[in-house]
């Protein structure tokens, strides 16, 4: 079923209650973030993530990141979290480093794609930081784009691929691309770096002694 897009600026009040209430009720939107624009829906709800495949026809074996709005609410949705992972937020949260940890139960199967570890990271982006403490409950976003498209670092660009599928667009300007965030495992020891990015493997290194 087509949907209507709507598309608002994130200067605008109304937009984050809106965006909120959306996401609330298990709909999907679309959020400029620190890096490109993704798309997101409440991480507890498992109807939500479905959508975020379907709309993404994205493989079901690749598990969807959560974006958070402070460490706090780490132990909300990840188990067994080791001193190593509380220095790393401390150093580098909201920014570039994306850590992996048991999760908890209470976070639906379909985020992690059946698996027993999920990736974390608070943004450096305050819409998306506010969205989330609004909406009291993490997002999952993964990129505003047709897997195997390039994705969108324009609200444009996340018309051109989402219109029809989701039921807003946050327009907030130019996102700024480049890097993608650092992802580390740290469910294993020593820790494992699956992907080196906007932290460099020095910094971390520095950061864990």
């Amino acid at each position: 079923m087509m949907l209507t897009t709507r598309v608002l600026p994130s200067t605008d009040e109304k937009t984050l209650e809106e965006a909120a209430g959306i996401l609330r009720a298990g709909g999907l939107v679309v959020i400029p973030t620190d890096t490109v624009y993704g798309v997101a829906g409440n991480a507890y709800l498992p109807e939500a993530v479905e959508r975020i495949y379907h709309v993404k026809e994205r493989p079901k074996d690749k598990a969807i990141p959560l974006l958070l709005a402070d460490s706090e609410q780490v132990q909300d949705v990840a188990s067994d979290i080791p001193p190593e992972a509380c220095r790393l937020m401390e150093a580098f949260w909201p920014g570039g480093l994306t850590i992996i940890l048991p999760k908890r139960p209470r976070l639906p199967d379909v985020v992690t794609a059946g698996g027993a570890t999920v990736a974390l990271r608070m943004p450096d982006h305050p819409f998306v930081l506010a969205l989330i403490r609004a909406l009291g409950a993490p997002l999952a976003v993964t990129s505003a784009n047709v897997s195997g498209h390039p994705p969108a670092t324009t609200a444009n660009e996340a018309v051109d691929e989402l219109r029809g599928r989701v039921a807003l667009i946050v327009d907030g300007g130019m996102c700024s691309g480049g890097v993608p965030s650092t992802v580390l495992d740290l469910t294993v020891s020593p820790p494992r770096v699956l992907r080196e990015g906007a932290v460099s493997l020095g910094e971390i290194w520095r950061v864990l002694g």
